[in-house]
């Protein structure tokens, strides 16, 4: 008998679908992409290469805030375009 409601842990586990794994590792792995893609873009175009202040810029601020809403505007604009050309090929088949 388990502390913690009868041993529905060991029945939790046995129920865990690889699949969802898989899938979850997947996303993750997009996601992190997606970051650090971000991340090495905005810095390129907004952090000077001389860092004369411990902190940001008022400038730089805005830059990078301007930066990472267009990429994740157009991300999922591009996003949004795959799924419906996807859709629209499973259609015709």
């Amino acid at each position: 008998m388990s502390f913690f409601g009868g041993g529905g842990y060991q029945q939790q586990q046995q129920q865990i679908n690889p699949q969802n794994i898989a899938m979850a590792e997947q996303e993750l792995e997009m996601v992190t992409d997606l970051f650090n893609r971000i991340v090495d873009s905005c810095h390129k175009k907004c952090i000077s290469r001389e860092y004369d202040q411990n902190d940001l810029s008022q400038g730089e601020a805005v830059c990078i805030d301007r930066c990472v809403a267009k990429f994740i505007e157009v991300n999922t604009k591009v996003g949004e375009k795959m799924q419906q050309v996807g859709g629209q090929q499973q259609q015709q088949q």
